[in-house]
C-alpha cells in the first residue's frame, strides 16, 4: 500500500458504528490506485493529484497529494476514499521539484470517479509546457471495494514491512530518477579531474591478494620453518628428508584399501615426537578470552584443554554452535579437514583461499595447506609434465610423500588448537584419498570438496592464468611451450581421474561462472559444514567492484561524539555531492549497480543525492551499538565510566559496550551482508560507518580479527575492492581532506 494510504487509512475509518455497518452492507471501503507512466524522463517534474475533496486538497494545488515513483517510468498513488466522498472530482498536475515555478495542470475536463467507477472515456494525461512541448502520460485507474478487515491487515503489513522511516520519510528500498545527462552538482562539489587524480596509496597490508599467486599464501612446511630454512628458495633433499613420514607406514598398499565412512574413528593416536614444539606464526584469529567487562551470562564449561583451544574467537550463532559441537559431537569432529578434489585449472586453489578467508573472518582458526607449494619447496619448480604421469613411479612416490607431509602438518596443527584445515591438491585418485582418510583417523573429520567444470572457455582461461602466475612456469620464457606442457600435465591427470563417491563430500559442478550450476552434498551435518555449503552456493568469479565509504562528516563527528543519529555537517554535505560525481563517473556504464546504506540518517543523507540506482537500507550496516555510551565523547567515557574505558582499551575486539555491542557482535550480524556481496554480480556501493567498514574490509583483505578495531577507514575516502578470478585487489580514492 502506498504512502497515500498511510495518510488516509485512519481518516477513512472514522464515523462510528452506524457508518461502519453501512460500509459493510455496501461491500467495504473504496480503495483507489492511480498510476501514470511516461518514458520521457523529466526528473524535475513530480506528478501530483488534487481535486474536490479535502483528501486531495479541495482544488488547492499546494495541498495536492504527491505521487511516488514505482519505477523509472511509473508513478503511483493509492488511498482510501472517505465514505462521505465517494464521488470524487480530480485532475493530475505536475509540480517542479526545485524552485517556485507554477504548477502545470493537465489539459481537458476534470476526471470523475463515482462509487468506484470512472465516468467518461479513459484518456491520456496531457501537460502543455512553456515551450509548447506537450508531455503525455498513460493513466491507469483502479478502484476496489476493500473490507475493513482486509484494509487493517494490509495496513499492518505496510507498517511492518514497507513503512518509510519515521524520521526521514525514505523507504527501505527506493530508486530515484536517472539524472539528465550533463547535469551538474555544483562547482564546489564537482570532480573536474580524472578519477585517477584522487587515488591515494593503500596500506601496506591492503587487499591486493590478486597480485600474488594464491598458493604462495598457503602454509609452509612446519619443520622447514623450525629448521630456519628460507622459503624463498626450494629446500634441498637433505633439509626436507627428516620430516617426510615413512612411505611404507603411510600410503603403501592403499590401492587395496576399500573406501570407508568417516563417521567412525579409532581412538586419538599419540602425537609423533616432533609435533610437540608449537610455533605460532600469527595466522588466523586470537583465542577466545573473557572481556573484563563481561560480567553477565558467565558459566563454567568443563572442557579439556584441546577443546578450549579449538573454540572460535566469535560471538552469537558461531559461538553457540561451537559450544554445542564441542560438547555433543565426537572428539574428532572438533577439527574439520576440507580436502579439495579436482583436475588442474578448475579453481581449487581460488576456492580454498576464499573459503579460508571466510572462515577466519567468522572467527575459526583456519589454515590453507597447498600440496603444490610443498612439492615446489621439496623438488623445485622445473618439473615437466612427465613428473605427473601415473606410470612414473618416482613421480607418484614424490607426489605422495609431499601430500603425506602436508597432511601430517595439518593434523599436527589441529592437535595444537587449529579448527579447520583446507587441504589443497588434485587428490584425483581414490588411492590418494584413502591415504588421507587413513592419516585423519581419530584426528579430524574429512569432507571432500570436489570442483568440476565443464565450460571449456573457463578452463582455457584458467590454464592461461596458470601459465602466467604459477611458479611452475616462472622460468619458462616461451608462453606457448608452457601451455603445451601444462596441457600434457592435465591429460596425465585426466587419464586416472576418479570422481568422489566415498565419505562425506560436497561437489561443486559448473558453479564458478555464477550462472546456475549444481552443488551436491553427501553425509554433511553440523553447523560449520552447513555454513560452508551455504557460502559456496553463493560464490562465483564474476569480476565486479565493491565500493566502501563512510558517510559524510556528521554533526556528531564534529563534536567528537560516538553513535547517535545526527545529520550531516556542511562538510559532509559537500562530500555527498562529490560522491554523486564519483559514482556517476565510476559506474556510468554499470546501470545494474546498487547503493546500500545503514538505517541511520547520516548514511541515508549521504546517498540521497545519488540518483538512477536502487538504494537499499540494511539494519545490519548500522554503526556498532555503543549502548549506554551512545552520544558520549571518549573523554566523557574516561571521566564518567573509567572501568569501561580501560576495559575497551585492553581488548577492543571483544569489549562489549554495556547494553551495546562488541566488534565480534558486529561481525556476526554482517555475515548476511558478506554472503550477499559475494552473490551480487553487479557493482555495489556500501555507505556505512567506521566499525562496520573495518569489519567488511577485514574480510576482503584477509586481516586477522585482532587487527579489525585498528584498521584505518578515514572519512571522505572510497575503498574500491575489485573481486574476480585473479583474487581481490584494492584501490583508494580520497575526494576531500
Amino acid at each position: 500500500m502506498g504512502t497515500g494510504a498511510s495518510r488516509n487509512a485512519e481518516g477513512g475509518a472514522h464515523g462510528g458504528e452506524d457508518r461502519e455497518e453501512s460500509l459493510d452492507q455496501a461491500g467495504g471501503q473504496l480503495y483507489v490506485s492511480l498510476k501514470m507512466e511516461n518514458y520521457k524522463k523529466k526528473g524535475d517534474l513530480i506528478p501530483h493529484v488534487y481535486g474536490s475533496v479535502p483528501l486531495v486538497g479541495s482544488w488547492d494545488s499546494s495541498k495536492a497529494l504527491s505521487m511516488e515513483r514505482e519505477s523509472a517510468s511509473m508513478w503511483e498513488l493509492s488511498f482510501v476514499v472517505p465514505p462521505n466522498h465517494e464521488t470524487l472530482d480530480f485532475k493530475f498536475l505536475l509540480k517542479p521539484k526545485y524552485g517556485y515555478t507554477p504548477c502545470i495542470v493537465e489539459e481537458g475536463p476534470n476526471r470523475l470517479l463515482t462509487g468506484g467507477t470512472l465516468q467518461g472515456d479513459a484518456r491520456l494525461a496531457l501537460f502543455k509546457l512553456d515551450n509548447e512541448e506537450v508531455l503525455e502520460y498513460q493513466v491507469f485507474i483502479k478502484a476496489d471495494r476493500v473490507s475493513p478487515f482486509d484494509l487493517a491487515a494490509s495496513w499492518r503489513a505496510y507498517q511492518d514491512n514497507l513503512r518509510p522511516s519515521t524520521v526521514r520519510g525514505i523507504p527501505d528500498v527506493s530508486i530515484d530518477a536517472v539524472p539528465e545527462s550533463g547535469r551538474g552538482n555544483g562547482c564546489s562539489a564537482s570532480l573536474e579531474l580524472d578519477l585517477e587524480h584522487y587515488v591515494v596509496p593503500a596500506p601496506s597490508t591492503s587487499a591486493n591478494s590478486g597480485l600474488v599467486y594464491a598458493a604462495n599464501m598457503a602454509e609452509n612446511p612446519r619443520l622447514l620453518s623450525l629448521a630456519g630454512v628460507s622459503v624463498d628458495r626450494p629446500a634441498t633433499i637433505k633439509e626436507m628428508e627428516a620430516v617426510i613420514p615413512d612411505p611404507s607406514k603411510v600410503y603403501s598398499g592403499f590401492g587395496m584399501v576399500e573406501s570407508k565412512s568417516v563417521g567412525t574413528f579409532s581412538p586419538l593416536q599419540k602425537q609423533d615426537s616432533h609435533r610437540g614444539l608449537f610455533v605460532d606464526r600469527g595466522v588466523g584469529s586470537p583465542r577466545l578470552v573473557k572481556s573484563a567487562s563481561a560480567t553477565t551470562f558467565s558459566f563454567d564449561l568443563k572442557l579439556d584443554t584441546e577443546t578450549k583451544n579449538s573454540m572460535p574467537a566469535a560471538a552469537g550463532a558461531v559461538a553457540a554452535a561451537a559450544v554445542a559441537d564441542q560438547m555433543l559431537g565426537p572428539k574428532e569432529d572438533r577439527h574439520l579437514a576440507i580436502v579439495l578434489v579436482g583436475l588442474p585449472a578448475r579453481g581449487k586453489t581460488f576456492t580454498a583461499a576464499k573459503l579460508t578467508r571466510y572462515l577466519r573472518w567468522l572467527g575459526h582458526e583456519t589454515k590453507h595447506f597447498n600440496v603444490g607449494k610443498y612439492r615446489r619447496l621439496k623438488h623445485g619448480t622445473n618439473q615437466t609434465a612427465d613428473f605427473f604421469r601415473a606410470d612414473n613411479p618416482e613421480g607418484v612416490e614424490a607426489r605422495n610423500e609431499v601430500a603425506a607431509l602436508a597432511m601430517d602438518d595439518m593434523t599436527a596443527w589441529m592437535q595444537e588448537g587449529g579448527q579447520v584445515g583446507i587441504f589443497d591438491a588434485t587428490n584425483s585418485s581414490r588411492r590418494r584419498r584413502n591415504m588421507l582418510m587413513k592419516m585423519a583417523e581419530g584426528k579430524c573429520k574429512i569432507i571432500f570438496l570436489e570442483t568440476i567444470c565443464n565450460d571449456e572457455r573457463i578452463i582455457e582461461r584458467n590454464i592461461r592464468l596458470k601459465i602466467q602466475q604459477s611458479p611452475d612456469y616462472a622460468e619458462e620464457l616461451d608462453f606457448e611451450a608452457g601451455l603445451r606442457d601444462f596441457r600434457n600435465r592435465l591429460a596425465n591427470y585426466e587419464k586416472v581421474y576418479e570422481p568422489v563417491e566415498e565419505g562425506s563430500y560436497i561437489k561443486m559442478i559448473d558453479m564458478v561462472s555464477g550462472h546456475g550450476g549444481q552443488i551436491q552434498v553427501n553425509n554433511i551435518s553440523g553447523y560449520l559444514p552447513g555454513r560452508i555449503v551455504f557460502f559456496l552456493v553463493n560464490t562465483h568469479l564474476t569480476p565486479r567492484p565493491i565500493l566502501l565509504t563512510r558517510h559524510g562528516e556528521s554533526s556528531d563527528n564534529v563534536r567528537g561524539r560516538i553513535g547517535g543519529d545526527g545529520v550531516l555537517s556542511d562538510t559532509g554535505e559537500i562530500y555527498a555531492k562529490k560522491l554523486v560525481n564519483f559514482v556517476e563517473k565510476r559506474l556510468k556504464s554499470e546501470r545494474a549497480a546498487s547503493i546500500w546504506t545503514s538505517t541511520l540518517q547520516r548514511t541515508i543523507l549521504t546517498a540521497s543525492p545519488i540518483v538512477g540506482f536502487p538504494k537499499i537500507q540494511w539494519r545490519a550496516l548500522d554503526e556498532i551499538n555503543a549502548g549506554v555510551c551512545d552520544g558520549m565523547t571518549y573523554e566523557e567515557i574516561k571521566k564518567n565510566r573509567p572501568e569501561e574505558y580501560e576495559s575497551r582499551k585492553k581488548d577492543k575486539l571483544r569489549y562489549r559496550y554495556p547494553r551495546g555491542e562488541s566488534y565480534l557482535d558486529v561481525i556476526q550480524r554482517l555475515e548476511p551482508v558478506i554472503i550477499e556481496l559475494e552473490r551480487q554480480r553487479a557493482p555495489v556501493v556500501v555507505i556505512s560507518h567506521q566499525a562496520v567498514l573495518r569489519a567488511l574490509y577485514a574480510y576482503f583483505a584477509d586481516r586477522p580479527l585482532k587487527e579489525i578495531p585498528h584498521i584505518e577507514v578515514p572519512l571522505h575516502t572510497i575503498i574500491e575492492i575489485q573481486m574476480g578470478v585473479t583474487g581481490v585487489q584494492e584501490k583508494r580514492y580520497k575526494l576531500m581532506d
